[in-house]
């Protein structure tokens, strides 16, 4: 199907294509300017008026100190190895005797309490425990004791007795949290 352009491209609407792209003769170059005229003094600019005669030396820039260089980075390998030593420390002893310290009467005890709200159905006991140190801040707790009547007949279901007889293993967290 024809379109408005002719597929015969090698004759135009007005005669036979241009064939030659460049020129044969070269462009003339642009006119040359003369440039600024040499001095006679040899100078590269005129002197300054603001100060007269020959300008001083430059000044040489500062070497660089190596010397605080070396300083930072032993200093930074020192704290890195400070800090490993004191975590290597913390590890490797059980924390410090103090009135939150855990032992595993105390326990045996916290659980076996817990084990008896749970029977017995004390819902502020229970939520005291599941709330983990908050309790107190909370002032709203009616979804909380909702969620421990449903934990202890969960577990009045489950258990019609249950005492703890001993504990494996007490992992510190702090002083004052521990996982039994």
């Amino acid at each position: 199907m024809p379109g408005p352009d002719s597929p015969n491209h090698r004759l135009g609407a007005d005669g036979p294509p241009f064939s030659d792209a460049h020129p044969s003769q070269p462009i003339s170059a642009p006119p040359t300017y003369p440039g600024p005229a040499p001095d006679p003094t040899g100078q590269a600019a005129p002197p300054s008026a603001a100060y007269p005669g020959a300008l001083p030396p430059p000044v040489p820039y500062p070497k660089r100190r190596r010397g605080r260089l070396v300083v930072g980075v032993l200093a930074a390998l020192i704290l890195i190895a400070a800090l490993i030593a004191a975590i290597v420390h913390g590890s490797h002893t059980g924390p410090a005797t103090a009135a939150g310290a855990f032992s595993n009467a105390t326990a045996t005890t916290a659980i076996q309490g817990y084990l008896d709200a749970l029977e017995h159905r004390d819902t502020e006991t229970i939520a005291r425990n599941s709330l983990c140190g908050i309790y107190d801040a909370v002032r709203d707790r009616r979804a909380d004791r909702a969620l421990a009547k449903l934990s202890s007949d969960a577990f009045r279901k489950q258990f019609s007795d249950a005492q703890v007889t001993s504990i494996d293993k007490i992992v510190y967290w702090s002083n004052y949290q521990a996982q039994v």
